[in-house]
């Protein structure tokens, strides 16, 4: 088969204008960037205000391996698959990080003949989304110290800086930095660090507000330090939100592209969702709810981080009410699960599918307690044998859930036609969508109903550190704010090495922050960082350019 390079450069897009006006979006509602690209203005969503809203489908996925499950492929293939039934649905995606490009996943453009082009540039620059959020961050984090060092007004505690400096690249030399060496001139001597840019509550709150004057209020909110008398000091303090918001303008609009079908796709955002809310934005998913009959939206990693931030975070705040679910899950993650290592995945093992396949069931149930209806797409891959896929087609009939296998890797919509007509139906079901925690519970009262209802653990234990700063958070009025637990994306625990479906272990929370201006409390468990490293051997390695600026090993 050809490489994921080689199917999305000969793919025959149509310019975007085409692409756009199919879906009844006027000329001068676009920002075209080239032929193939073209951010969605205010203007559009001002008109579309008074449209009814289309159906929303969330695809998530069982806990994955490292390479992942193909989670964004299906959604691709999905919603490729949903105009082949004649249904007009728009797909809605994250942007991918530069992190994971060069560093172990590689692009997130999904994959084979389920793509979204044109590829290189969605998985490089792009529109320059990421790079303003960059930007913001970073002028923030130099208007404090700029602050600090031309007299300290506000009297705030370089001690007690709480606000990081961001870049969108897995970079561990960078997690802990001093800053101001080289004498006085060079600013206020201290410690500092960087997280990776799409775990900045910048992307957050590009992802979570609801129009460009909301993110400017959104932006003034975001608390960055203390004072020596310890008050809470934010960024409308030093005025910087402002300027933030005017870097953050065009990156607020969404970005239409096209999959290797020429089906429409909104891309906006990119939030991690082991270490943030894991959605694209608010404003790319209500503007493809008003374009189209069927929204296809994807949530991070598993459904015990991305899905949960997507109903408990998202969900809560713009008002959604999902009407299916997609559960992706593949053999070899389900092998995986069951104790396989990671280069015996691709031989049958059927004790390690059984072992493992109680994963499954466990996002099944979490799913399920939120009152919504769900179907399981069966990623397979050539290396499935029959035996192996009708074990989990059966295990799921058992469950009471239709599992449909998906081969949209290698044959495009038309390998999740089925799937496709098994969502549209599953959208007519009953639903009736709760959350996990309401908003008047205690924040380690969100903490514990997390933990206990999707993570299957038998409580959430808090270090001292983390129980002060939960008390410090609620007596600053934070305490009605939603929680979005950091934890590893490969177990259900926040232990990578219990595998399966753990039950009655104990998650323990290190430590606490708000992030005031997103709107949540983050809660950081095991030893989740929010700045990745890079592996020994990363993908940028494999990554070139030709004489003819031919990308080649972007995956």
């Amino acid at each position: 088969m050809k490489s994921d390079s080689q199917i999305a450069y000969e793919a025959k897009k149509k310019p975007i204008t085409e692409i756009a006006q199919e879906l009844g979006i006027r000329e001068d509602e676009l920002n075209c960037y080239g032929r193939y690209k073209a951010k969605l203005t205010a203007e559009l969503r001002d008109r579309l205000s008074d449209h009814p809203d289309g159906k929303l489908i969330l695809v998530t996925a069982i806990n994955p391996t490292p390479a992942g499950e193909g989670k964004t492929t299906t959604t691709v293939g999905l919603g490729q698959a949903m105009a082949l039934i004649g249904k007009k649905a728009i797909i809605a995606l994250r942007e991918p990080s530069l992190g994971p490009v060069f560093g172990v996943k590689g692009g997130a453009a999904g994959g084979g003949y389920s793509q979204v082009v044109p590829m290189e540039d969605i998985n490089l620059h792009f529109t320059g989304d990421f790079h303003a959020v960059t930007s913001a961050n970073n002028l923030l984090a130099a208007m404090l110290d700029n602050h600090i060092h031309h007299g300290n007004a506000l009297n705030i505690d370089p001690r007690r800086i709480v606000f990081y400096r961001a870049m969108d690249m897995n970079d561990r030399a960078l997690r802990n930095t001093v800053i101001g060496l080289g004498g006085t001139s060079n600013g206020f001597v201290r410690e500092d660090g960087f997280m990776i840019t799409v775990a900045s509550e910048i992307m957050a709150i590009l992802c979570l507000a609801g129009s460009l004057s909301e993110m400017k209020t959104m932006l003034g909110n975001i608390l960055v330090a203390y004072t020596y008398e310890g008050k809470p000091v934010f960024a409308r303090d030093l005025h910087a939100n402002g300027a933030m918001a005017a870097l953050l303008k065009e990156a607020s609009d969404p970005n239409l592209v096209q999959t290797t079908e020429n089906t429409p796709c909104i891309i906006h955002g990119g939030p991690f969702a082991n270490i943030a809310h894991g959605c694209n934005s608010i404003i790319a998913t209500r503007t493809a709810l008003k374009l189209a009959d069927y929204c296809i939206t994807e949530a991070g990693f598993g459904a015990d981080l991305g899905a949960e931030k997507f109903f408990d975070i998202k969900c809560r705040k713009a008002h959604l009410s999902p009407d299916a679910v997609v559960l992706v899950a593949t053999v070899r993650a389900l092998k995986y699960n069951g104790g396989l290592p990671k280069n015996e995945l691709k031989a049958e093992n059927m004790k390690a599918l059984a072992d493992g396949i109680c994963n499954l069931g466990s996002h099944i149930d979490n799913i399920r307690s939120f009152g919504l209806p769900v179907a399981v797409a069966i990623n397979r891959f050539d290396t499935d044998t029959d035996r192996e896929v009708e074990f989990v087609a059966e295990y799921c009939r058992k469950k009471g859930v239709e599992a449909v296998v998906s081969t949209a890797f290698c044959d495009g919509g038309r390998g999740a036609a089925k799937l496709a007509e098994t969502v549209t139906q599953l959208c007519e079901t009953e639903k009736h969508f709760t959350m996990t925690y309401s908003d008047d519970m205690t924040l380690y009262e969100k903490a514990q109903a997390v933990c206990k209802k999707i993570y299957h653990a038998e409580k959430a234990e808090f270090l001292p550190r983390a129980l002060t700063a939960l008390e410090s958070i609620e007596a600053q009025g934070f305490g009605s704010l939603p929680v979005c637990i950091a934890k590893t994306q490969y177990s259900l625990s926040d232990d990578p090495s219990k595998l399966g479906a753990p039950e009655h272990h104990t998650v323990t929370v290190r430590d606490a922050r708000v992030s005031a201006g997103a709107g949540f409390v983050v809660l950081l468990t095991g030893s989740i960082l929010t700045m990745p490293g890079l592996p020994s051997h990363p993908a940028a390695e494999n990554i070139d350019i030709d004489e003819n600026g031919v990308i080649s090993g972007l995956f």
